[in-house]
């Protein structure tokens, strides 16, 4: 599954962590709605996962464009980059609201 093929459309994404939950295993609080793509299966044989950003509020479910493609290069699971319609982040503000999780991995965006 390329997920870059997503890039530019809209998506439904599913939150199964919403926005100010906390992380089970890890314990971390979840600073934006952190969800995933039904009937998908990404590069780690899960669903394609997504990070839905300028939505400050706790969802279960969001219809969004998808601006980016976080691709970690020291593992096998892209993240996309999900916002509601006409909103537009930059790589420096995608990586500033993703760091709680992404600063374990090396990754690029891939826009």
């Amino acid at each position: 599954m390329d997920s870059k093929v997503y890039i530019g459309k809209n998506i439904n994404v599913e939150i199964d962590r919403p926005f100010g939950s906390k992380h089970p295993k890890y314990g971390f609080i979840y600073p934006v709605n952190y969800g995933f793509v039904p009937g998908t299966v990404s590069g780690d044989g899960e669903e394609l996962d997504c990070y839905v950003l300028g939505v400050f509020e706790p969802l279960e479910n969001f219809s969004g464009k998808c601006i980016a493609v976080i691709h970690r290069t020291d593992d096998d699971d892209d993240k996309l980059v999900v916002v509601p319609d006409g909103k537009e982040y930059s790589d420096d503000a995608i990586d500033a609201l993703t760091e709680f999780q992404e600063k374990f991995f090396k990754h690029e965006i891939i826009r």
